[in-house]
């Protein structure tokens, strides 16, 4: 099934972008746009994690790097059935994460420094296994092939201002009416489809990474303190690629431009409450903050928490690292 629904939307996305190239150039143009969008739909499934990791300045780290972050990502991707990704972290000061890949075997996760120094172990652990969700429900390809075709479909529209408004040749068929089409609707419409995708994943992976990590508790505490932040601290490289908002587990867009004005995330109220009703259904194992995640960790001696890039261990309860 989501086989199916890949191809439907990277069919929808090459449809548009070949619509925005019709109303630049005509029929010239969607030409054009077809054999473009077919290169870059071939590029993007093999390349597509690689840029979104490359534009927020991602590195890799491993067990000897960041080892707590390292075992924590290993521990989760056991419980989920997962191959182990790589894993990533972002020196950014806005709490925040998210997951590419084009499967399972080829995912990644990333959490930027803001996560891993303001939240405590086991919110750490609840927002990494709802990464890890999303990897497991393969929605990776999905979300990063969207903000790749997205990014283009914006960008295409503002070649529309320089080029679309030429009618001697008869290259823009409809005139200023097209260029305004191609600016203002076509970058809407993806922008629209961002928001579909985002807000009918997240309340699926909100709840396998609660299950993965074993408490719904520790990802409704993340959230809450991830939404507070994120409004009060500028991603500087989310907002130069808003197209890769969605994949985040919250909105990083601080709020300072028209993006932010379109969600593409579903309300994190609705969310966290969502996470407490499961906490609730799970009985009062979870409501404790006890888990099979946190108890085999604690359990396996190992010492005090020790995360990367200065992070530390805040709140007065044990950490999943005992």
């Amino acid at each position: 099934m989501n086989m199916i629904k890949t191809a439907m939307l990277i069919a929808f996305m090459t449809a548009l972008f070949m619509g925005v190239g019709y109303l630049i150039g005509g029929s010239q143009g969607m030409m054009i746009a077809l054999v473009v969008a077919a290169g870059m739909n071939l590029f993007a499934y093999w390349n597509s994690d690689k840029m979104v990791l490359r534009m927020h300045h991602a590195h890799e780290v491993d067990e000897r790097t960041a080892p707590d972050y390292y075992r924590m990502v290993r521990g989760l991707a056991a419980n989920a059935g997962l191959p182990m990704p790589k894993v990533y972290i972002i020196e950014n000061e806005q709490p925040n994460a998210f997951a590419t890949g084009r499967n399972p075997q080829n995912a990644a996760v990333a959490a930027t420094t803001g996560l891993l120094k303001r939240l405590t172990p086991e919110e750490v652990a609840g927002v990494m296994a709802h990464e890890l969700a999303h990897v497991q429900n393969r929605d990776t390809l999905i979300m990063t092939i969207t903000a790749t075709l997205a990014g283009a479909i914006s960008m295409l529209g503002n070649f529309a201002f320089f080029f679309g408004g030429n009618n001697g040749d008869n290259r823009n068929p409809l005139g200023i009416i097209g260029v305004l089409l191609a600016m203002i609707v076509a970058p809407l419409a993806a922008m629209m489809v961002q928001m579909a995708i985002s807000r009918t994943r997240e309340y699926s992976a909100d709840r396998r990474g609660a299950e993965i990590c074993g408490n719904p508790i520790w990802l409704a505490s993340a959230l809450q303190k991830i939404a507070t932040a994120a409004g009060r601290t500028v991603n500087v490289d989310a907002e130069r690629n808003p197209a890769t908002a969605h994949m985040f587990i919250i909105n990083p867009l601080n709020g300072q431009r028209a993006d932010a004005l379109f969600s593409t995330h579903p309300d994190t109220g609705n969310r966290i409450a969502a996470l407490q009703a499961m906490a609730r259904e799970m009985g009062a194992g979870a409501a404790r903050g006890e888990s099979a995640f946190g108890a085999g960790l604690r359990h396996s001696g190992r010492g005090a928490s020790r995360l990367p890039s200065g992070g530390s261990r805040r709140g007065s309860g044990r950490g999943p690292w005992g």
